[in-house]
């Protein structure tokens, strides 16, 4: 994922363009990693996204909407006080790197014009954003504060000065001609794109590679021509934002000719970024919160499938009770023939068509008669035991399907999603319920609030992302006669279509939407029932979220991100 200089300087350039000047009207930090600036530019309000995730460092205008808590962080608080209502007067980028100052004029508290620089730096796990004093130089605070102990080059502390990170021993690209550039490359050691990320600001080995693939492992000249082909791109901001898919994601803005597989071009670099980061921060955020559970489901499920070994184990050696049945009659049926201390006695077998011989094993230390009830006792324990166990068997199940549908849940699941996750698993008796003082709200419990999409024709499509939410719009939002879909024998969500009589398009989006939010989302031709919620039922005393049903017919699609992002409710 190359947020390199390049792209950070066509961003940069789409940003100046938008928001200069613009008004800050409001400012949230939804998580410790992220801020959310709402500018109002050009008639219209914009939304602005400064990210040092340390995987997902980014900036750029979003769609996405963004859920804040109740208590605004302490840096979200010296923004407020400092920059609500400000005009951001120039956006720069330094030099080539991953730097970007945003020049702002605001007012104090009693009203005099202030100025004041917002630095993005974004590098990696080093990203961060900080609040500059223009006039004094130096950090009125940042949302990462570095200590001299934790970086002897530069502290990144309120009141200290801020110092630009130390640089790299690079040169800016936009600066170099194609001849210098030839010579500074050493062809002999091979390994020529590494040493073009190595000589040049910005340059990620992405780009690297396409200067590399354009010259076609050629002459120097030919190496040349391809760099200064890269060079006016950018010089000229002649850019082509693309998602490049293949095993994995790509993207740049520049034009890619090295990459085999499917591409996505977009009108502008934002929309790009904004696309191609949609849910990523969520789904690692998720990832992060989730993992004791996910281990915990995980283990359960570990617990029960040993279980289940055992039971069919058990079923196994009871499949052999008739014989211990066959052994006590036998034995009776010859008890004069056996003596105290026998260990073994041979037989007529009655139940042989032939009339042959079999020997028994007998435990010399226990009488004839207590030998054949020994055998009776047997055959009456696994008798029992294979009843019990049989029932077992369909218990065991039912807990690994269970918990095979709350691991899916999270893979799906929003941070919000895995709160209500935890709850269910409280209320099943699974973990510990919390204690009366942590628990907040408990006179007021909350609604699950189902995701919502919009079918082409402009239907209604609710999606049950976890138990609790497909309890919710299975039983209580549902019309009895709206249409019901969930993938077939595959765990997923519930997912309804608000009609009860939608077209076929609109049920191929709800069935792909089914697929999508199940085990099979990566999966083509899956197969999707669906049938009107009056023939959905819940078994008494099923776990949550189970249902059986029935009138149902089948549809077989193939998810896609890309639906899912077009149909769902902003």
């Amino acid at each position: 994922m190359p947020f390199d200089g390049i792209v950070t300087r066509s961003v940069t350039e789409e940003l100046k363009n938008t928001l200069i000047p613009g008004k800050i009207t409001k400012i949230y930090q939804p998580t410790l990693t992220e801020l959310v600036f709402t500018i109002r530019s050009q008639g219209k309000n914009h939304t602005l996204l400064f990210s040092i995730h340390p995987t997902y460092a980014r900036f750029h205008i979003t769609d996405d909407s963004y859920k804040n808590p109740q208590e605004p962080p302490m840096f979200c608080m010296v923004l407020r006080k400092h920059l609500t209502g400000a005009i951001i007067e120039d956006i720069e980028q330094f030099g080539m790197e991953r730097i970007i100052t945003f020049k702002m004029k605001a007012r104090n508290e009693i009203g005099d014009i202030t100025q004041k620089t917002l630095v993005v730096e974004l590098m990696g796990k080093h990203s961060n954003v900080m609040l500059i004093d223009k006039e004094k130089g130096h950090i009125i605070d940042s949302l990462k504060h570095v200590s001299m102990a934790q970086n002897r080059h530069r502290t990144i502390l309120p009141g200290h000065e801020y110092k630009l990170p130390p640089m790299q021993d690079k040169i800016n690209p936009l600066e170099i001609d194609g001849e210098t550039f030839i010579k500074k490359l050493d062809f002999n050691t091979g390994k020529v794109d590494s040493q073009i990320v190595g000589m040049l600001i910005g340059f990620s080995p992405f780009i690297a590679n396409e200067i590399k693939s354009r010259a076609n492992l050629g002459s120097s000249k030919v190496y040349q021509e391809s760099f200064s082909e890269i060079q006016s791109q950018i010089i000229n901001h002649q850019y082509t934002p693309a998602i490049y898919r293949n095993k994995k994601e790509e993207f740049h803005v520049l034009p890619i000719t090295s990459f085999a597989g499917e591409k996505e071009t977009f009108a502008s670099t934002n929309k790009m970024l904004d696309q191609f980061y949609s849910g990523k921060a969520e789904r690692d955020r998720v990832k992060q919160q989730a993992k004791d559970l996910y281990r915990f489901i995980k283990n359960e499920k570990n617990k029960n499938e040993r279980k289940m070994k055992k039971h069919q184990q058990t079923i196994k050696k009871a499949e052999g009770a008739d014989r211990y049945q066959k052994l006590g009659e036998l034995l009776t049926a010859h008890m004069h023939l056996v003596k105290q201390g026998d260990s073994t006695i041979s037989v007529v077998d009655y139940y042989d068509p032939e009339q042959n011989e079999m020997t028994i094993e007998l435990n010399p230390n226990k009488t004839p008669s207590e030998n054949a009830q020994s055998f009776y006792k047997t055959y009456q324990k696994l008798k029992t035991s294979k009843k019990v166990v049989e029932k077992e068997i369909l218990r065991t199940k039912e807990e690994i399907s269970y918990l095979d549908q709350l691991l899916q849940q999270i893979d799906v699941a929003s941070v919000a999603d895995i709160e209500e996750i935890r709850e269910e698993l409280r209320e099943e008796g699974y973990l510990k319920k919390q204690t009366k003082q942590k628990k907040k709200n408990k006179n007021k419990p909350k609604k699950p609030v189902p995701e919502e999409y919009v079918a082409t024709d402009g239907t209604a499509i609710l999606v049950g992302k976890n138990n609790k939410q497909n309890e919710y719009v299975t039983t209580k939002l549902a019309h009895r006669d709206d249409i019901w879909l969930h993938t077939k024998d595959i765990p997923g969500s519930h997912v309804i279509i608000r009609s009860k009589d939608p077209d076929e398009e609109t049920l191929i989006e709800a069935a792909q939407i089914a697929a999508y939010f199940s085990k099979s989302q990566s999966s083509s031709s899956v197969p999707v029932d669906y049938t009107k919620i009056r023939h959905v039922k819940k078994p008494n005393g099923a776990k949550p979220g189970y249902v059986t049903y029935d009138n149902q017919k089948t549809l077989f699609v193939t998810p896609g991100k890309q639906l899912i992002d077009k149909l769902k409710k902003n």
